[in-house]
């Protein structure tokens, strides 16, 4: 906890009962306002079940059911596009690994990295996530956009929707990496999906 990775962090030595003051102070300064987010992801959503691929004009959701992977690539892809198109010259798509996923031309402190999931709640990450990130290597810590959405039960059944949508920070100290030494995968504690995030949409019902 001593490093200055940690140090730099807008919840350094603050006790968990106020994060989630810090989390909504530090949403009110971002550029994107909280009905925004929410219209570019749902946009971006729709697209995908909008698109036609192939010679054969094959739709996702009537032809073709991708696994959530696929969706949550796609997805993934999408917002940061969606959003540029909304601001040229503002935002951007990241360019190369050393940045992040939406990236905020005028102040790159800003930019956002983006999480999907076909979980109901939670979010993961490359184990690396829970590291600190060398000089040459993407800083892991800042802004982050977390998508869950509903996967593909059947075919032909009714079309999956966005459950939740919420914004927030995290540091790389937040992650926990897999105890397995061939593990890869990383996770939030319980306490930092709690108050280091907003909910900006939920599904209802």
């Amino acid at each position: 906890m001593g490093d200055e990775g940690v140090r730099d962090s807008p919840y350094h030595n603050a006790p968990v009962s106020k994060w989630a003051k810090i989390t909504k102070r530090l949403l009110s300064r971002h550029p994107l306002s909280s009905q925004e987010i929410v219209d570019a992801v749902r946009s971006s959503w729709d697209a995908i079940f909008e698109s036609r691929i192939g010679q054969r004009d094959l739709v996702i959701g009537q032809d073709i059911f991708p696994e959530p992977q696929i969706m949550g690539f796609l997805l993934h892809e999408l917002i940061p596009i969606e959003l540029a198109a909304r601001h040229p010259g503002e935002w951007r798509r990241c360019e190369n690994s050393g940045e992040k996923d939406l990236v905020y031309i005028p102040d790159p402190r800003r930019s956002v990295e983006i999480k999907t999931s076909s979980h109901k709640q939670q979010i993961f990450s490359n184990r690396s996530f829970a590291q600190k990130p060398s000089k040459t290597k993407k800083d892991n810590d800042g802004y982050y956009l977390a998508v869950n959405f509903q996967k593909f039960a059947k075919a032909h059944e009714s079309r999956p929707d966005i459950r939740l949508i919420r914004f927030g920070w995290l540091d790389h100290s937040d992650w926990t990496g897999q105890d397995a030494p061939t593990g890869q995968q990383a996770k939030l504690r319980p306490e930092v999906e709690l108050y280091k995030f907003l909910t900006l949409y939920k599904l209802p019902g």
